[in-house]
């Protein structure tokens, strides 16, 4: 993946959601109607945090996020979401 040209601001999180399990641990395929919204994503870009809070999170961290935390966007034709820090729960 290129460098992203684009810069969250103040706690915000920009990630790449990775792709939700093709198959069940069983071997079942599951349908794309099916399938459950990911909540792993990669990092690529962090914002340079807020007054009395510096970023735990760095750009290449895999993270777990809410299932219905951030903000989808699409930016040079890439599908994003954009969280605020505190939304992530951890990081793998």
């Amino acid at each position: 993946m290129a460098e992203i040209k684009f810069k969250p601001l103040g706690d915000r999180v920009l990630a790449k959601p990775l792709s939700a399990d093709d198959k069940t641990s069983g071997g079942i395929i599951i349908p794309d109607t099916a399938k459950e919204k990911p909540q792993k994503a990669k990092v690529v870009a962090v914002g340079s945090g807020t007054e009395g809070h510096e970023m735990t999170v760095k750009p290449g961290n895999v993270i777990i996020y809410g299932k219905f935390a951030g903000t989808e966007i699409s930016f040079e034709n890439e599908d994003y979401l954009i969280l605020k820090e505190d939304e992530i729960y951890g990081i793998i």
